[in-house]
């Protein structure tokens, strides 16, 4: 059972998903970052100093904290738009292939052909 799992966890694709994972919980932590840290502030003070998680209502004597939603509703947009941008710019220069081999044409492969003919027949 143990070389089963450890057969098992060490097989390309499932250290591929580990790897993938993790860089991708450390990329979210980047893009948050950026979000709550630069673009946020930005867009309240674009907005008249409104901090969006402070707004709240008092409803039958309860205080209804929607700003928080808000919040979390321009996070996701905003880190959605930031992703996007990423990775549009990540995928405007991808590693160039290298260039397909020459085409041969029908006569210089004939040609080749006739000449390794000739050459089995001395």
């Amino acid at each position: 059972m143990w070389t089963q799992l450890r057969t098992f966890l060490m097989r390309g694709s499932i250290l591929e998903l580990a790897v993938g994972v993790i860089i991708g919980a450390a990329f979210g932590k980047i893009v948050s970052a950026l979000v709550d840290n630069i673009l946020m502030p930005l867009i309240g003070i674009a907005m008249g100093g409104v901090n969006f998680q402070a707004l709240s209502a008092k409803i039958l004597g309860v205080d209804i904290g929607f700003g928080a939603f808000l919040q979390a509703i321009f996070d996701f947009t905003l880190i959605g738009v930031v992703l996007f941008l990423l990775l549009r710019i990540a995928g405007k220069n991808p590693v160039p292939e290298p260039p397909p081999p020459p085409a041969i044409t029908t006569e210089e492969l004939l040609t080749e052909i006739r000449d390794l003919l000739k050459e089995r027949g001395k």
